[in-house]
């Protein structure tokens, strides 16, 4: 990681506002997220794994988070995630990684962008459904560009026009599965200046037996002389 972005990151988590009263704050606020984001990015998937990988780094570490003292334990950032605003909180992740994007990747690669949804173990509830995310991973840098819940009354399909508002599509093919084949998803992405690759099946009846049809005179795809 350059220098350069390990700033970024600071300055990008001082955008959100800091929810605790003006009493009892031991750590930086923005220390103590410098350290979560950290933790999880080192494979942390937990509060008490990440006051455990942070209490097992140097304590030139801490003070470079911006930590005075000795690091706060797993219930302080238990405290903390759940007061701070997930949507400001993940709009400064996406604010960085967006800086980030392309440093590790070559000028003329194709730049995929993988669009997906996930329904979170543990929230299921009562008369509710569980909660399902949609999000947008990035191949060549292998992090979640964004991320969007699916309400309920709607599906995949429908979450992925509000998603895809929050990325900038440029030189990029967005990948997706049959879920994803429909005109308004497809016209999103071309306005957006990307390209899209989805699935197409039964969902699509017409436009598959279309793409059977076309594929069916094979002297118009293969480069190859026929027999």
């Amino acid at each position: 990681m350059r220098p350069a972005a390990s700033r970024d990151l600071f300055a990008a988590l001082e955008q959100i506002s800091d929810p605790r009263g003006r009493q009892g704050q031991r750590h930086p606020f923005s220390a103590m997220l410098a350290a979560i984001v950290c933790a999880t990015l080192c494979g942390a998937r937990g509060f008490k794994p990440i006051a455990q990988w942070l209490r097992t780094q140097a304590p030139a570490t801490w003070h470079w988070l911006g930590f005075k003292r000795r690091p706060p334990c797993a219930n302080c950032f238990a405290d903390l995630l759940k007061r701070i605003d997930p949507g400001d909180f993940e709009q400064a992740i996406r604010q960085w990684t967006g800086q980030l994007e392309g440093m590790n990747v070559e000028e003329d690669s194709l730049r995929a962008v993988s669009i997906d949804g996930k329904t979170l173990c543990g929230t299921l509830q009562a008369h509710q459904r569980a909660i399902h995310l949609l999000a947008a991973f990035h191949h060549q840098n292998g992090y979640v560009l964004s991320q969007t819940q699916v309400a309920p009354e709607t599906n995949e399909a429908k979450a992925a026009l509000t998603l895809l508002k929050s990325l900038v599509l440029e030189d990029k093919v967005v990948v997706g599965d049959a879920m994803f084949c429909q005109r308004e998803v497809c016209e999103r992405i071309l306005d957006s200046g990307g390209d899209y690759f989805v699935v197409v099946k039964d969902n699509q009846p017409t436009l598959r037996r279309d793409v059977q049809l076309a594929f069916a005179k094979a002297e118009a795809f293969s480069p190859l002389s026929t027999t």
